[in-house]
This record gives structure tokens, C-alpha cells and sequence, in this order.
């Protein structure tokens, strides 16, 4: 019976992976461009030009970093009115980039090691604030994987040349508002999902009805790096979410909700939307409805930081 199972499971994937693949399956933008390898990286940022950006805290970056790489935390690009992580506005953008030596131009290259929340965060930032999402790449695995790779670390802190940088305006695209989302709950459009990528606990505890469960850290292999495209795709069509629908994210304040974000824009995904004040401004209102769900996920990693 276990050997039918298995063969079943397996028949299902490849079946999924065909459809996948085949013309009359889910139509992918292009792929592959947002997300690195350690390895890649390494050849990519000893090029002329190149910013290596560390998205660590600013103790984490001073006990040890790549060589060359400047840090840019969660404070330089979020502020906490009038809810926790909240995009910081334009200005703030500019000048924290600018300072770091990042031009509108320039290619950037972000590594954390919070299970790459904290550099796609960064990079969904820059790119809703007008910089090329092709001219912005996380490293798969952050920082462990570099210094697996070969990388040089160091304590030296890193003061580059302060250039200019002039952010555009944000992208209210690549936002959902409150509004928009209790929308969705009230009159659900079948062409648009909300996504809730806590973990499993949370999940259980009450999330914002109808969503789907899809815990950020099934993005992930259990070294920490990105899932290849192919298993990202094959996750998420398993939930009939398919890249001609929107797809509506969150979390506690959408950190872990921005990695999920990358995970499927990488993918081919650009029907998203990150739900930037997420579960805290939606439970911020007595009023707002939510569902305990009665059922959850395969149990896998929990996050290293529930935001």
C-alpha cells in the first residue's frame, strides 16, 4: 500500500510538472533573473560596479560579513507607525541606498541569513520603488551559503562613496490595502487568492478568511536556500494558484510575506501583491472578521522571526 502511495505522489508531480511545461499549462513570465546562487554570486559581485548589500542587523553584520559588502537593515527601509514594518516612504528609500553607495543604475546583490526574508524584503523595496528587478538579486541561502561557497568574511565596516539616488514613486501595484483585501473576503473574486505564509501555529490561531495556507518556509530546502523554480511552481499550482490569478500575501508585517513574494516572482508570477500592514493592522480592528481553519499544512520549519 506505501509503495502505491508513493508511486501515486510521484505520478501527481510529474503531472503537474507537465502541465507545467506543456502549452495548454499556466503561462510563466520570464524566470530564474531575481534569485542567485552563492556560487554565481561570487563571480557576480567581483564585477566592476556591483553592490553587495548585507540585510542583517547591524550587531550580525558587525561581528562578521562578506568582504566589501555594505549593510542595509530593517530599519533603513521600514518604519513602525502607525503599524510594525511598514515600507518607509520615498525619501527614506533614497537616502539609505544613495548612502550606501547604490546608484538608480546600479546591479545590487542582498544577502541575509534569516531563510532570505530580510533580503527579499530589500528587494521587493527597491524594485516597488522603481529600481529593475533584473538589476536586483538575493543570494539563496544568504550568508551561510556564501561562506560555504568560498566567500571572504570580515568585520570591517564599509563606508562607500555617497552617491545620489532619486526613488521613484512606490508602486501602489505591487500593494493590496485593507480595503482591498476586506474586499476580497466579502465578495470573493475567483480570480484572486489571499496567501497566508505564517507558520502553521499562527495559521491555526485564526488567519483572514479564505486564505490560503502556504507557510514561507516550504519556499525553502532544508539548507536554508530557494526551492528550484520547477517546485515552486508545482507548491503552488497544487493550490490552484496559478499565475494569471493575483495573489494577495501576508503574514504578521509581511517580511516573511515579501520572501514568498520573490519565491514566486522568480517563478514567473507577476500577479502580486504584498499586503503591507498584514495580520497585525487587520487584527489592529475588532471588527475584522477571521476563520480558524480546521485544517493546516505538512508541519516544516518555523520561522526564525515572525514577522
Amino acid at each position: 500500500m506505501e509503495r502505491v502511495k508513493k508511486t501515486f505522489v510521484i505520478s501527481l508531480s510529474l503531472l503537474a510538472l507537465a502541465l507545467i511545461l506543456g502549452s495548454c499549462g499556466p503561462q510563466y513570465e520570464e524566470s530564474g533573473k531575481q534569485i542567485i546562487s552563492a556560487k554565481d554570486a561570487l563571480s557576480v559581485i567581483a564585477a566592476d560596479g556591483v553592490v553587495l548589500v548585507d540585510a542583517r542587523t547591524i550587531p550580525d553584520y558587525m561581528e562578521g560579513h562578506v568582504s566589501g559588502a555594505v549593510c542595509i537593515s530593517r530599519d533603513d527601509i521600514m518604519v513602525n507607525y502607525p503599524y510594525p514594518n511598514l515600507v518607509a516612504d520615498k525619501s527614506q528609500i533614497s537616502f539609505a541606498l544613495g548612502m550606501r553607495g547604490i546608484r538608480p543604475d546600479s546591479r545590487v546583490v542582498i544577502y541575509d541569513g534569516n531563510q532570505n526574508m530580510d533580503a527579499a524584503r530589500l528587494w521587493w523595496t527597491m524594485v516597488a520603488y522603481g529600481h529593475d528587478p533584473d538589476k536586483v538579486q538575493v543570494v539563496s541561502g544568504g550568508f551561510k551559503a556564501l561562506k560555504e561557497a568560498g566567500a571572504a568574511v570580515d568585520a570591517e565596516f564599509v563606508n562607500p562613496e555617497v552617491v545620489e539616488y532619486a526613488a521613484k514613486d512606490l508602486d501602489a501595484s505591487m500593494l493590496a490595502t485593507k480595503a482591498e483585501v476586506q474586499a476580497q473576503v466579502d465578495a470573493p473574486d475567483p480570480k484572486t487568492v489571499i496567501i497566508d505564509t505564517r507558520t502553521d501555529e499562527e495559521y491555526k490561531a485564526g488567519t483572514i478568511p479564505g486564505s490560503i495556507h502556504i507557510n514561507f518556509t516550504r519556499n525553502n530546502v532544508v539548507e536554508g536556500t530557494y526551492r528550484p523554480i520547477s517546485q515552486i511552481r508545482i507548491i503552488y499550482m497544487d493550490k490552484e494558484i496559478v499565475p494569471e490569478k493575483t495573489a494577495i500575501l501576508f503574514c504578521k508585517t509581511s517580511v516573511r510575506g515579501a520572501q514568498t513574494y520573490l519565491a514566486l516572482y522568480n517563478a514567473g508570477y507577476r500577479n502580486l501583491k504584498l499586503y503591507d500592514g498584514a495580520w497585525v493592522e487587520w487584527t489592529g480592528n475588532a471588527d475584522a472578521p477571521t476563520q480558524a481553519p480546521q485544517s493546516t499544512d505538512l508541519p516544516v520549519l518555523n520561522a526564525q522571526d515572525g514577522s
